[in-house]
């Protein structure tokens, strides 16, 4: 990347990170769900890692799928950035088996907040968005960033990537962005959807960043939440650019029938 690039995307990029980093767990666990959309069962449990430096750092496991099979718990977890990690978070990482952590960030967050890693595991980046420089923008537009992460080939080939290696990891994975609301949220919601997940689960799980993420309400989710409006935009785009949720998956995501089955094979029970 030249320093012409670099230098405005950094711009952009500080901002994000400066409103999107790392906030403390909340006290006491999870407050009622007023938030988190339909009201969903599944949800309630207790899917918080409770880490001290990763608030957001949570479990996907649990959702009883269309087909009456169970997410595998301690396969899979979400979270925000990890740079903030404390020794005895990184021992419990440990204990939970993480054996592959993969970053959906720019090179300029991972500059600026570099990851503590759990003792043994892998790393992989899978940059969404910062393959282009022109999407650099798109991480304070949320809609835009929502569209583009369902479209772009980049987002694609980072999303491809990870899901691929979920089917393949033995052990637990835990991927991330900065927040882990948006460029993660998205991965869940398609890794839910793929299992067979409800859409009312896949955006009860997607709200619950709002849970997880406190800080001062400014009228708008961009700093430390998430709307239900640009989860829809992401399916929405996919049903307008591919015709509908599986199309996006073998010829956007390039995911054959083998990755798919392996995916459910790893994390259903």
């Amino acid at each position: 990347m030249s320093n012409r690039i670099a230098r405005p995307a950094a711009t952009v990029l500080c901002a994000v990170i400066l409103s999107c980093g790392p906030v403390p767990a909340l006290a006491g666990g999870i407050p009622a769900l007023e938030q988190a959309g339909p009201a969903v069962a599944q949800v309630a449990a207790d899917r918080s890692l409770h880490l001290e430096g990763a608030s957001n750092a949570r479990d996907i496991g649990g959702y009883v799928t269309e087909e009456a099979r169970t997410v595998r718990w301690g396969k899979v977890f979400r979270s925000n950035a990890l740079d903030k990690l404390t020794p005895s978070d990184l021992a419990s990482l440990s204990e939970r088996g993480v054996e592959s952590v993969d970053d959906f960030r720019t090179v300029v967050e991972r500059t600026l907040s570099q990851d503590r890693i759990p003792n043994g595991a892998r790393t992989n980046w899978f940059d969404v968005i910062g393959t282009n420089p022109a999407n650099l923008p798109a991480l304070v537009d949320m809609p835009t960033m929502y569209a583009l992460m369902a479209t772009d080939p980049g987002a694609s080939r980072a999303f491809h990537d990870a899901l691929v290696n979920v089917a393949n990891t033995e052990g637990a994975v835990l991927y991330h962005c900065s927040a882990g609301k948006d460029r993660t949220g998205w991965m869940t919601a398609v890794l839910l959807t793929l299992l067979g997940v409800s859409r009312a689960d896949v955006n009860a799980d997607y709200m619950l960043s709002n849970q997880y993420l406190t800080g001062p309400r400014t009228g708008s989710a961009f700093i430390d939440g998430v709307e239900q409006s640009w989860l829809d935009t992401s399916f929405a785009t996919v049903d307008r650019v591919y015709g509908n949720f599986d199309n996006y998956v073998r010829d956007g995501l390039q995911l054959s029938d083998g990755d798919i089955a392996q995916l459910r094979d790893t994390l259903l029970a």
